[in-house]
């Protein structure tokens, strides 16, 4: 087995320890795409992987008010408390961060490695919630610098 492919698996491994679905499935995955010769497919990933990750994850955020469980007068109501004033705020904060933490992780590939093992350690010893690298990649982005 190569140094990658192990690699790979020891991040599944410490997925499955700090019991994150999300990365022991996408270790797998990659491991799978490695050990079956598909390497045709990652530079595929490497280009459209992240922007249909954001798509899926825009879908699953947008779907509470597309399935009519968050209502549009809910939506334009909380334009008038404070608490859901702070959230829009904070919310275009988080995504601000997010959009250069894109940046960062795409000029800038061998930080992923770092953000993805903190958020692991983060969920496995911390009892964290991996809420995403990319955020993680925006607040270094603002300590290192960087555009974004």
């Amino acid at each position: 087995m190569d140094v990658t492919s192990l690699i790979l698996l020891l991040m599944a491994g410490l997925g499955i320890l700090s019991s994150n679905m999300p990365i022991t499935v996408a270790m797998i995955s990659l491991l799978l795409l490695r050990v079956t010769k598909m390497q045709m497919v990652f530079p595929w990933l490497d280009r459209y992987g992240l922007t249909l990750g954001i798509i899926i994850l825009t879908i699953g955020v947008m779907s509470p008010l597309a399935s009519g469980r968050i209502s549009p007068q809910l939506l334009w109501e909380s334009f008038f408390h404070w608490k859901s004033l702070v959230a829009i705020g904070i919310g275009i904060f988080v995504a601000y961060l997010g959009g250069r933490g894109a940046f960062l992780m795409t000029s800038q590939p061998t930080i992923v490695a770092g953000l993805l093992i903190g958020t692991v350690l983060g969920v496995a010893f911390f009892k964290g919630v991996p809420v995403g690298p990319l955020i993680a990649a925006g607040l270094l982005s603002l300590l290192i610098g960087g555009k974004g």
